[in-house]
């Protein structure tokens, strides 16, 4: 018997929406939305949380039926995402590094989700979820009072302990931003206006200017309700995307996401699109700013912030391109056809966007915005918007605290490969007992692997793909270097092993680094989606405020090491391919670690903290080219600066703020374990040659494994854009295991406890 979703109907008789279909099922739901009480309870009952897999697509799910519940038993890695007893038995006290390798598998083996791949939360920023419900309010879509009453539940317990509100992020302070758009969300999901929490979080927004000094993002959502007038909104024309491609600030040569963002804020801008009036709005207008709403000068506070809001100020190159629109292009030159035309040509690069992705889009900021769009131009019955409501339950995660939004659909294929390789360097991907888990894995990469390039991809600005695989799955589609590295990596390691099968053929293997080969900069370095488009002058053109370096591409220590390593295993097995152009490139891309080497020895990392994670990567780099601690100055520059940050209990600690400021900072909660296993792994990797500074860092790691094998979730480890964090909560199981094993198997002698 299939498994019931949450109206009690058979999930499995329940297949996702064809493009075919017409039928206009929600209809009835949507009648007397602005009508509706939005129902809300103190808490659902943990126990009847389910998370789906389907092929690498998660999606949680809620048993209202007690029939449901039963015959769809919660699993391990429900209880355990849902922080609830596991009954994980304890074991063995490791007496070695391999041992706790061992106990470590033993529990994280229990996490691997049917399809293969291992899934967790990738949360952290507090402007994702937002997007996601005033999406739902404003193209009037049911929200379930299990989610309302989770999201509920998760605010609160991440509003700030001493002002109630919200910031960027989960470990920032408070921020305009972060409080005037979840104080929305809760409203929207049923908080009273007098809730206790509510006026707490109230108060402290309207010290901090209200919401007339917010930044940019959340001007934009806010007007799009029709809380705020379209005039606070500084303008974003459509007609941008009319501009030749050889004009050099031509959005097609913007970052992928800032790109991806820009097209639907351009087209409803343009349009000057509101929600239906309601209750709802008619209050917030009144909560939400220190002013009277009916008094607002709309225009005289499209620059106004507040300071912490204001990570990356607007320059003036921008202030003065701002004016010029507002002044001369929109009221004297810009014609209605103009308009017109742009915003026929940004719809239709959404539509591309979302035949590419199945409507899954980019990330959790573009869809939501795309779905609004269709919305207003299709209606709520059109496919692409019942479409985009489906898909939108993928960004969704349920865990202990509540209902959040992760940063895209998952980071099943980053954290499967990392998985996979923990395995190799502890020596023991020919050991039976993980032969079976491993196999999964390597069957879900395989199935995950994306085997053709976008239609229309230069007509649709994207980079080749073919070969490649998505740092989350196949449906969202888009190839990443360090993602496409990873995977190869793992698939390359396992199928070179006696017993496991060739899923992925030699062609295929090919068109992976036929890919990868089209990543190098001029300068050497790999950067992330694409090459830069542009130069890094177009950051004065940063509309953004609370996010730096988000206007173009840039190189990336991690991403130009992944890539170099991929390439260098790649030549081991198959040397003739390419072998001119791939002995080229890696010699490049390490000149280029070189070049980006701070002063003090370390390396900036801008998808992880900080200079400890991209410290690993490069050393990684020089030693994949015999270049260590004995024989590199760069490798003695690197080790002995992770050495100067060492702490007296042997492990490392570095700050998100480093992110930030560009300096080495100490996190004042101590030695965090994940970056601990960086460092040690960088200097195993260099040959560093004071094992006692290796070993110190290992006992650290393996002190803090709990009993049954697990770590226990620590700071966040995650960064991008320099200001906002992200949760990867994995790597306290994939790089503590990766240092442990890559010890064991290095120092198989050494004892450490």
């Amino acid at each position: 018997m299939g498994r019931k979703d949450v109206t009690g109907a058979s999930a499995d008789a329940q297949p996702l929406l064809e493009k075919s279909s017409t039928k206009k099922r929600l209809s009835s739901d949507l009648t007397d939305h602005s009508a509706k009480r939005q129902r809300i309870e103190e808490r659902t009952d943990h126990g009847r949380w389910r998370m789906r897999d389907d092929k690498g697509r998660q999606s949680w799910v809620y048993l209202e039926d007690e029939e449901a519940a039963k015959e769809w038993p919660q699993s391990f890695v429900d209880k355990y995402f849902l922080g609830l007893p596991v009954d994980a038995p304890g074991l063995p006290k490791p007496t070695n590094p391999l041992d706790a390798v061992r106990n470590g598998l033993e529990f994280f083996e229990k996490l691997q989700l049917p399809s293969g791949h291992w899934g967790c939360e990738y949360g952290g920023p507090m402007f994702l979820l937002p997007c996601i419900v005033i999406a739902w309010y404003v193209t009037k879509t049911p929200i379930p009072w299990y989610y309302a009453t989770e999201i509920k539940n998760y605010l609160f317990a991440r509003a700030h302990p001493e002002d109630g509100g919200w910031g960027l992020h989960i470990e920032g302070e408070t921020s305009v931003f972060g409080t005037s758009l979840n104080y929305t969300v809760l409203r929207i999901v049923g908080v009273d206006a007098d809730h206790p929490k509510m006026v707490k979080a109230r108060a402290t927004l309207h010290k901090m200017g209200g919401a007339t000094h917010a930044p940019h993002w959340a001007k934009w959502w806010l007007a799009v309700m029709g809380v705020a007038q379209w005039d606070i909104v500084n303008p974003t024309p459509p007609e941008l995307w009319l501009l030749p491609d050889w004009v050099p600030i031509a959005p097609w040569r913007w970052w992928i996401h800032i790109r991806q963002v820009f097209l639907p804020m351009s087209y409803l801008w343009s349009k000057r699109w509101q929600a239906e009036e309601t209750e709802l709005i008619r209050s917030l207008r009144q909560e939400l700013f220190v002013e009277d709403w009916a008094k607002i000068n709309w225009a005289s506070h499209r620059n106004s912030i507040n300071p912490r809001d204001n990570y990356h100020p607007k320059t003036w190159v921008l202030n003065t391109v701002n004016w010029c629109l507002v002044n001369i292009w929109n009221p004297v030159l810009r014609t209605r056809a103009i308009a017109k035309k742009g915003e026929e040509w940004a719809m239709k690069l959404i539509e591309m966007e979302n035949e590419n992705t199945d409507h899954a889009d980019l990330a959790t900021v573009s869809g939501p915005m795309n779905t609004v769009c269709l919305y207003v131009r299709d209606g709520p019955d059109s496919y692409a918007v019942r479409r985009h409501r489906e898909r939108a339950h993928e960004f969704l995660w349920m865990k202990d605290e509540g209902l959040l939004a992760n940063g895209t659909n998952g980071v099943q294929c980053w954290d499967t490969a990392f998985a996979i390789q923990a395995v190799m360097d502890a020596g023991l991907t020919e050991d039976p007992r993980w032969r079976s888990m491993l196999l999964k894995a390597l069957e879900f990469l395989d199935d995950q692997q994306i085997r053709e390039n976008v239609k229309d991809q230069d007509k649709c600005y994207r980079q080749q793909r073919k070969g490649g695989w998505a740092f989350s799955n196949k449906d969202q589609g888009y190839a990443v270097s360090d993602c496409v590295s990873e995977a190869l990596k793992s698939v390359i390691i396992l199928q070179k092993t006696p017993g496991f099968p060739t899923l992925i053929d030699d062609q295929r293997i090919f068109d992976a680094i036929d890919t990868l080969l089209t990543y190098q900069n001029p300068s050497g370095g790999c950067s992330s989606y694409e090459p830069p488009r542009a130069g890094t002058w177009m950051e004065v053109l940063n509309a953004a405020e609370v996010f730096g370096n988000i206007m173009v591409e840039y190189e990336y220590p991690e991403c130009t090491t992944a890539v170099v390593t991929a390439l260098s295993l790649f030549r081991k097995h198959w040397p003739d391919h390419r072998r001119k152009e791939i002995d080229r490139f890696i010699e490049r891309a390490v000149k280029w670690i070189k070049t980006a080497q701070k002063p003090h020895g370390g390396w900036y990392g801008s998808w992880g903290i900080c200079f400890t994670y991209a410290t690993m990567f490069a050393l990684e780099s020089l030693a994949s080219i015999g270049e260590t601690y004995k024989n590199s100055e760069y490798a003695r520059r690197g080790c002995d600066f992770l050495i100067s940050k060492q702490r007296e209990d042997g492990g490392w600690s570095e700050h998100y703020r480093a992110c930030e400021t560009g300096e080495y900072i100490e996190h004042p909660s101590g030695s965090q374990v994940v970056m601990t296993a960086w460092a040690v792994i960088a200097l195993m990797k260099a040959d560093y040659p004071n094992l006692e500074h290796i070993k110190s860092g290992i006992k650290l790691i393996m002190d803090r494994q709990q009993s049954n094998g697990e770590w226990l979730q620590e700071a966040i480890e995650g960064v991008f854009n320099k200001s906002c964090m992200i949760s990867y909560p994995n790597y306290k199981f994939t790089f503590t295991l990766k240092a442990l094993g890559m010890f064991a198997r290095k120092y198989p002698t050494e004892t450490v406890v």
